[in-house]
C-alpha cells in the first residue's frame, strides 16, 4: 500500500492504560529510541501513587509523554498529537490535552461496558461520534495479535502481555523509528528465556507491519535528526544525573563516595542507580528510615567520604534534626531533595516547588546552608558536582533540590570529559601541632577537616555548641553569637564564589521573567515564542537560592516588573520580596503538573498589555496570577 510522507520539526506523544499495561516500559522505549534516532526529547512519566490502583478506573491510569524534534525541546510538550489508549479511562483522562485533528490510537478490548462504566462514560466514544474532530484509529489489540502468532507456539497469556509492545510498533512506524535498539534491549533484558524473547519482538513487528498494511494509516511522519553540537549524548533521567554527578564528583574529590538514604518516592532511583556502581568503590546503605539514612551519612563525612542522603519532602522533615548536626559540625554533606507535591504524603508521584521554605529555613536554630537548584534533567549532573563542591571547599552541607519531573523525566545529555572538570580535592589538615577542629581558613572561613586515625589530631564533634577554634564544648553566651555569626558568614561568602545572575535580552526595561527550578524549560519556550512575536521581554534563571547571586538585587531593580513562575504559592517571590524589597508578580501552579509554555506565554502576553502595565504603575502593587484550573 502506498503511503504519503511529511516531516515535521516536532511531536508529543502520550501512551496512556492501566498501571499494569506497561505504559512507563514502551514510553521510556520510545524516548531512548528517538535519543538514539538523533532527536532532541523530553519525557514526563506520570503515574499513579498506588502501587497497583484498580483496574479501569480513573485514578488508576498510567501515561508516559515524549516530546521530541529536531530543535528546543524544552518541554514535554503543551498538547499531545497522538494519544496511545489502551483502555475507556486513559482516553477520558488524556483526551483534554490532545489537538484538534490529532490521532488516537485506541484498543478497543478496553472498551468493553466494564470498562465504559469505571470511566464514567454512559455511551461508547468510538461509536457515539464525540469524538469526530479526531483521527481515531480502533484496533482490538488482541484480536490482531492472535492471527500475529497464529502460526507460533506461543501461550496466550504471554501474549496478552504483550500488548503494549504492539502499539509501540505501530507508533515505530508512525514516525519511523528503527526497531533494532527495543528489539536489542528485549533480548538483554529476558536473557535465558526464549518465550519471552520471542513474544515481544514479534509483537513489536506486528504492530510496525500492522501500521504499514493497514489503510487507517495513511501518512507516515518523519522527524528530522537534530543539529546537536558534536559529542557523544545519552538519554539521561535527573535522578540518573544526580547518581552519576555523585560519582564523578567523587573522583575529581579523591575521595570514596557513601550514599546514606531511604526509599522514597521520586528520589529512590538515586538510590538504585548508585547500587549499580559498586565497582567504583560506591559504597550505599538502604536505612532503615530517613534519619538513619542522614545519620550514617554524617558518619562517614566524619570518616573522610564524600557523603550523600537523598530524599524527597517528607524525608527531608524527618532529616531536619540530623541537618542541624550536620551544620553544627560543620562536615561536607550533599543532601537532596526530589520534591513532590505536599503537605503530609500528599501527591506522591507529583511534581512541585514546595519546599524551598523548608530547604532554606526548616530546621530550629541559626541553621544556615547553601540551597541549590538543577533547571533540568542533564543539569542536575552539573548541580550535584556543584554541590558537592561547595560542601567540600567550605565544609558545610548543600542542599540541591531537583523535582518529581525532572528527576523522573529524560532528555539528551552531552557527556563530559572527566578530565575536562575542576579538580576538587578536599585539604585535609596534616600538622598535628597546628591542628584545631574549629581553626578556620581565611578565605572561606570553613573549619579544619582531619578523620579518625590522623594522630595527634584526636578531637570530638557533636551538636552541642563549640567553642571557636578549640571545639571544645561551650555553653559561653558569646562565643555562641560568635559562632552562629561566623556559620551565617561563611555561608554569604558563597556568592563571591558562584556565577552572577545573567540576563538574556535586554539588561533593563520592563519586565523580566525569572524562572528557578524545573520552570527553566516552559520559561525560556515561552520567552523565546514572546521574542519571536516582537515583544521585549528579558529573562534569566536561578540556580543558586542561599546565597543569591550577588547582582541579583542589581538585575531586579532594573525592571519596572518582575514575574516568577512557581509550582508552589509564591515561596521564592516572597523571599524576594523580604530581601531586596522588590515587588514582585507570582504566577502560581499547584496541579501536581509543570507548567506548559503556553500557560505562562498567556499569562505574560496580558501582562504586556498596555491596560496591565498602566494598571501596575498607578499602583505599584503585587498581582499574583494562578494558572487556571
Amino acid at each position: 500500500m502506498s503511503k504519503l510522507t511529511e516531516h515535521l520539526e516536532e511531536v508529543t506523544i502520550r501512551f496512556a492504560g492501566d498501571s499494569g499495561d506497561g505504559m512507563q516500559l514502551v514510553g521510556t522505549q520510545f524516548s531512548d529510541t528517538s535519543g538514539f534516532a538523533g532527536n532532541e526529547v523530553n519525557t514526563f512519566p506520570d503515574y499513579p501513587s498506588e502501587i497497583r490502583a484498580p483496574e479501569g478506573t480513573l485514578y488508576g491510569v498510567s501515561a508516559f509523554q515524549i516530546h521530541f524534534g529536531t530543535r528546543n525541546i524544552n518541554t514535554t510538550g503543551d498538547f499531545v498529537d497522538v494519544l496511545v489508549a489502551m483502555n475507556a479511562a486513559s482516553l477520558k483522562v488524556n483526551i483534554a490535552n490532545l489537538r484538534d485533528q490529532g490521532i488516537i490510537i485506541l484498543n478497543t478490548e478496553g472498551f468493553d461496558a466494564r470498562n465504559l462504566k469505571l470511566a464514567g462514560y454512559t455511551t461508547n466514544p468510538i461509536e457515539d461520534g464525540s469524538l469526530q474532530k479526531y483521527h481515531v484509529v480502533a484496533i482490538d489489540m488482541a484480536k490482531e495479535l492472535k492471527k500475529g502468532f497464529i502460526e507460533l507456539d506461543v501461550p496466550s497469556k504471554l501474549i496478552q502481555r504483550t500488548k503494549n509492545l504492539f502499539a509501540l510498533g505501530i507508533t515505530y512506524w508512525l514516525f519511523n523509528r528503527p526497531l533494532e535498539a527495543t528489539v536489542s534491549w528485549i533480548n538483554k533484558k529476558f536473557k535465558g528465556k526464549e518465550d519471552v524473547i520471542l513474544a515481544n519482538v514479534h509483537s513489536l513487528q506486528a504492530g510496525w507491519n500492522f501500521a504499514e498494511k493497514n489503510e487507517d494509516f495513511k501518512k507516515q511522519y518523519i522527524i528530522d535528526k537534530s543539529q546537536l553540537a558534536p559529542g557523544k549524548y545519552r538519554n539521561i533521567t535527573g535522578n540518573q544525573a544526580v547518581a552519576l554527578g555523585l560519582v564523578v564528583a567523587a573522583t575529581k574529590a579523591h575521595l570514596p563516595l557513601f550514599l546514606g538514604s531511604y526509599p522514597i518516592t521520586p528520589a529512590t532511583d538515586i538510590l538504585h542507580a548508585l547500587s549499580g556502581y559498586k565497582k567504583y568503590g560506591v559504597k550505599h546503605l538502604q536505612a532503615e528510615d530517613e534519619i538513619a539514612g542522614i545519620t550514617s551519612a554524617i558518619g562517614a563525612a566524619f570518616g573522610g567520604s564524600l557523603a550523600a542522603t537523598t530524599t524527597s519532602g517528607p524525608g527531608l522533615s524527618l532529616k531536619t534534626e540530623a541537618i542541624g548536626l550536620a551544620v553544627m559540625t560543620e562536615l561536607p554533606l550533599v543532601i537532596v531533595d526530589v520534591q513532590r507535591a505536599g503537605p503530609s504524603t500528599g501527591l506522591p508521584t507529583k511534581p512541585e516547588q514546595s519546599d524551598l521554605m523548608q530547604a532554606m529555613y526548616g530546621r530550629h536554630g541559626e541553621a544556615p546552608l547553601p540551597v541549590l537548584a538543577a533547571a533540568s534533567s542533564s543539569d542536575c549532573f552539573n548541580m550535584t558536582v556543584e554541590a558537592a563542591r561547595i560542601a567540600l571547599k567550605y565544609m558545610t552541607p548543600v542542599i540541591l533540590l531537583t523535582d518529581g519531573y525532572i528527576g523522573q523525566a529524560s532528555e539528551p545529555w552531552q557527556i563530559p570529559d572527566i578530565k575536562s572538570l575542576p579538580d576538587i580535592t578536599p585539604q585535609f589538615a596534616s600538622d598535628p601541632a597546628t591542628f584545631k577542629p574549629y581553626l578556620r581558613k581565611a578565605e572561606t572561613l570553613c573549619r579544619q577537616w582531619a578523620i579518625p586515625g590522623m594522630q595527634g589530631m584526636e578531637h570530638r564533634i557533636g551538636g552541642l555548641e563549640k567553642e571557636d577554634g578549640s571545639g571544645v564544648v561551650s555553653h559561653d553566651a558569646l562565643n555562641h553569637q560568635k559562632m552562629t555569626e561566623l556559620r551565617q558568614k561563611k555561608v554569604d561568602g558563597i556568592a563571591n564564589d558562584i556565577p552572577e545572575l545573567k540576563v538574556i535580552g535586554d539588561s533593563e526595561g520592563d519586565l523580566l521573567l525569572l524562572s528557578w527550578g524545573s520552570t527553566y524549560g516552559a520559561a525560556k519556550t515561552a520567552v523565546e515564542k514572546l521574542k519571536g512575536d516582537g515583544h521585549n521581554i528579558s529573562f534569566a534563571h536561578l540556580r543558586y537560592l542561599n546565597p543569591f547571586p550577588k547582582n541579583l538585587g542589581d538585575v531586579l531593580h532594573r525592571f519596572e516588573r518582575v514575574v516568577i513562575p512557581e509550582l508552589n504559592m509564591g515561596q521564592l517571590k516572597n523571599l524576594i520580596q523580604a530581601k531586596y524589597l522588590k515587588s514582585v508578580i507570582g504566577i502560581n501552579k499547584v496541579q501536581g503538573k509543570p507548567f506548559k509554555s503556553i500557560e505562562l506565554e498567556e499569562k505574560i502576553k496580558m501582562l504586556l498589555s498596555l491596560e496591565n502595565l498602566n494598571r501596575w504603575k498607578a499602583n505599584k502593587g503585587e498581582v499574583d496570577i494562578p494558572v487556571d484550573l
